[in-house]
């Protein structure tokens, strides 16, 4: 099979435009156009339905672009490999996690990662979905569970609790509740236990909901949260891990707590030698013990 039109297909199927993908490849449009009737005729398939708003793959067309993106990618970890064979670390890694922890806590405390490997260039991918790993979606990912797929080096950071904050301005002006009933009288800033999260953030809220709770107000990510509670507008549901770098909030009901949510750090095997993954896991790796550090002063004092 002709590698040059399944690389011209696959920008193709990617852009699902002809002018699009020609743009990208530096072809013109006709060239294109010439190679994916070739791939076809050589195939004896229709690859895509052409209509005026642009192409759309065929269930032919599906099958052969899931080949070609498994191919891309593969080819994409051959290269990092090849290019962490030398001593210095830099390139792209793509980091996946999830919006609060990626946003909250990592994000702060990468000016310390690019100072050490000023040629490291990070794409930061927040999402609550687990992108898969193997497959190539990410390089490292950070999740708020232990990773179940095969063939990965996983590692466990740390454990995460959700529990409830508020401003002092705000407990001042409105009280301390002393009882989980006392909730009642408070808005509850939280996330909507519809959205996409760790259970047992979700199993917290709905908790903390029964104690006729009205008044709330609900976001689809902790960043949300937290600035609403920064804002004193009431008593937020939030990560621990928030208040180490936010001093100005006070605990809240120090005896409710979620259950406890692991955080765990995995890449592919295959990327086991990777001097990038390396320098990254590494520099996590010291944050959270400095992370640790601090909390445990902060409890002791």
């Amino acid at each position: 099979m002709d590698w040059d039109k399944l690389r011209i297909f696959h920008a193709v199927a990617d852009a699902g435009s002809l002018t699009h993908a020609g743009e990208a490849l530096g072809l013109s449009q006709s060239a294109v156009s010439r190679q994916i009737r070739g791939l076809e005729e050589s195939l004896n398939v229709t690859l895509f339905h052409r209509h005026a708003r642009g192409l759309i793959l065929t269930e032919q067309g599906e099958l052969l672009f899931d080949a070609t993106r498994a191919m891309s990618q593969r080819l994409e970890a051959a290269v990092a490999r090849i290019r962490d064979s030398r001593e210095e670390v830099f390139g792209e890694l793509r980091v996946t996690t999830t919006t609060g922890f990626g946003s909250l806590w990592l994000a702060p405390r990468l000016p310390k990662l690019y100072a050490r490997h000023p040629d490291l260039k990070i794409d930061l991918m927040l999402e609550e979905r687990v992108l898969d790993l193997p497959m190539r979606e990410a390089d490292v990912a950070i999740r708020m569970k232990e990773p179940s797929q095969a063939d990965l080096v996983r590692k466990r950071l740390m454990s995460v609790n959700m529990r409830l904050y508020a401003t002092p301005g705000y407990l001042e002006a409105r009280g301390r509740p002393q009882t989980p009933d006392d909730l009642h009288e408070h808005r509850l800033i939280c996330m909507n236990t519809g959205t996409a999260q760790v259970s047992a953030g979700a199993s917290f809220v709905r908790e903390l909901l029964s104690h006729d709770v009205e008044n709330t107000l609900t976001v689809n990510n902790y960043f949300g949260v937290l600035q609403a509670t920064l804002n004193g507008l009431g008593i937020g549901v939030l990560p621990d891990y928030v208040v180490h770098d936010f001093a100005n909030l006070e605990r809240v009901l120090p005896e409710l707590e979620s259950a406890v949510i692991p955080v765990f750090l995995a890449y592919p095997e295959e990327l086991r030698h990777s001097k990038r993954v390396a320098a990254f896991r590494d520099f996590v790796t010291e944050e959270i013990f400095d992370f640790r550090r601090r909390a445990r002063e902060g409890e002791d004092a």
